[in-house]
């Protein structure tokens, strides 16, 4: 504990205020507000959601970039999707697709997500994210880190200005 708060002491403030600011008013250009995410776990092993978890913390702090995790997809700009698609619950996947209000913004995390990773397509998975609904982007990983999944909610965001 010492240790973390001794290094912590010398290397001082990392954040860039001027890099979340400028992030903040490209939220707001592309959605005239702060960014909603919807998570969908659509047949995973919670490795991908607990790095997910991490980003609500202090250290990534994506309240305080004007990111924020919603409950229903009627209220969300984006959803993030994680495992393979399990064949109970590609219909649910699809009408949470189907709720969420355009512009739609779809990423899938993890290498589940993305090719459907050690599960691959088989009787019980539908494979990759993209196999059941469109995918603006991946984020490669077993599981991926926080900060490749913000990287990957980023370039999203940007891609729509």
């Amino acid at each position: 504990m010492f240790d973390v708060l001794s290094r912590m002491v010398h290397t001082g403030i990392l954040t860039d205020a001027s890099a979340t600011d400028r992030l903040q008013q490209q939220i707001r250009s592309v959605l005239g507000r702060a960014l909603c995410i919807r998570q969908v776990d659509a047949g995973s092993c919670n490795g991908c959601e607990l790095e997910i978890h991490a980003l609500n913390n202090p250290y990534y702090n994506l309240e305080g970039l004007g990111i924020k995790f919603v409950a229903s997809p009627r209220h969300a700009d984006l959803l993030l999707v994680t495992g393979p698609v399990s064949v109970n619950m590609e219909e649910a996947l699809k009408r949470t697709y189907d709720a969420a209000p355009d512009p739609k913004l779809v990423v899938a995390v993890g290498d589940c997500g993305a090719c459907g990773g050690i599960f691959g397509t088989s009787y019980a998975t539908r494979g990759a994210v993209s196999n059941v609904i469109p995918v603006d982007h991946t984020v490669p990983g077993c599981p991926p880190s926080p900060q490749a999944i913000l990287d990957g909610i980023f370039q999203v965001v940007r891609s729509q200005l």
